[in-house]
């Protein structure tokens, strides 16, 4: 049956570390896990976007999630990614993570050929029924079929194995209509957003948490920011999500994504390898280049500017902030 407790708080969409020879660096990865639960984060999210699930043969990626299982010994979920090319593939990575022991699986809708919303129900239907693991949407538009609010409501109402959805499109009316569609009628459905630049207003908004790139950087920050809105410390939190944004931008900006990601871990030290999509010399030049910005950005995250940022411009998006906290 499935599990009727929210997801929530902030999943680190996890890089995945190669070594020199371009292998799974499976010790690093242990390694990481443990840096990332021992600075606050809630859940572990292995083969997401972040994680270059795609440049990975499926038995790595089975490999890579019973690493993390492994490695984080029910200190916090996992959330898998469980995308494959097909319905069958995907039922078969759902079971085989599913008995690993993970709190949920992730699924894209299908990506190479775009599907009609329709499409999209009938490809996520099949999967849930089938399946005896909780199952989490992901709506990235970027690179996939997207998932409109109608196709959500109806999976929702109709699968029980159907417990979230995560959505990395940054559409903040997208997210709302969700939620309204959504949660009186399935208390037990998470909301979870992917995009870092919003993630104050989406939880404001209701969301129950995110998975966020930018948590594998610096996680004591996105703990934070999540902390601060629980508490209701709007303000506090929308001059992090402020500090949060310019790093964002640059390592989303960077080269091959998330190849800014990786730049990121090494500003905190974290040599976790180049990934697998090969870089020309031209491309390596401006990897070089974004590197110094990067490194400059998390160094300075500890500071209390907000550059750009006015008091006035703070006070009057807090203003409303709180009314919409007002109205919830």
């Amino acid at each position: 049956m499935p599990n009727d407790q929210r997801i929530c708080g902030i999943l680190t969409p996890n890089i995945t570390p190669v070594d020199a020879a371009g292998r799974v660096h499976e010790e690093r990865l242990r390694e990481y896990v443990d840096w990332l639960i021992d600075r606050g984060v809630d859940g572990l999210y292995p083969n997401g976007s972040t994680g270059e699930f795609i440049r990975f043969t499926p038995m790595e990626r089975r490999r890579i999630v019973e690493v993390v299982v492994d490695q984080t010994a029910g200190r916090v979920p996992v959330l898998a990614g469980a995308a494959e090319a097909n319905a069958k593939e995907t039922i078969e990575a759902c079971e085989a993570y599913g008995a690993m022991g993970v709190r949920a699986v992730a699924i894209v809708a299908p990506y190479y050929y775009r599907l009609s919303p329709e499409g999209v129900y009938a490809y996520f239907k099949q999967i849930a029924d089938s399946v005896s693991v909780d199952v989490t949407l992901y709506n990235i538009p970027l690179f996939a079929s997207p998932i409109n609010v109608d196709t959500v409501q109806r999976l929702a109402l109709e699968c029980p194995r159907v417990i979230g959805i995560k959505d990395s499109s940054g559409d903040l009316p997208h997210m709302m209509r969700m939620i309204q569609a959504i949660r009186q009628q399935r208390p037990d459905f998470s909301f979870l957003t992917g995009w870092d630049a919003a993630l104050v207003p989406m939880l404001v908004i209701g969301c129950d948490g995110g998975t966020n790139a930018t948590s594998g950087v610096v996680p004591e920050l996105t703990r934070a920011i999540y902390q601060a809105v629980q508490d209701r410390q709007i303000d506090q939190a929308m001059r992090m999500q402020y500090q949060l944004l310019p790093l964002f931008d640059a390592m989303l900006g960077m080269s091959e994504f998330p190849e800014g990601f990786r730049q990121g871990a090494r500003a905190r030290g974290w040599e976790l390898g180049d990934g697998r999509q090969p870089k020309t010399a031209q491309q390596q030049i401006r990897v070089n280049q974004a590197k110094g910005e990067i490194e400059r950005l998390v160094a300075t995250l500890s500071g209390d500017q907000v550059p750009g940022v006015t008091t006035a411009d703070l006070r009057t998006i807090e203003e409303i902030v709180r009314r919409v906290l007002q109205q919830l």
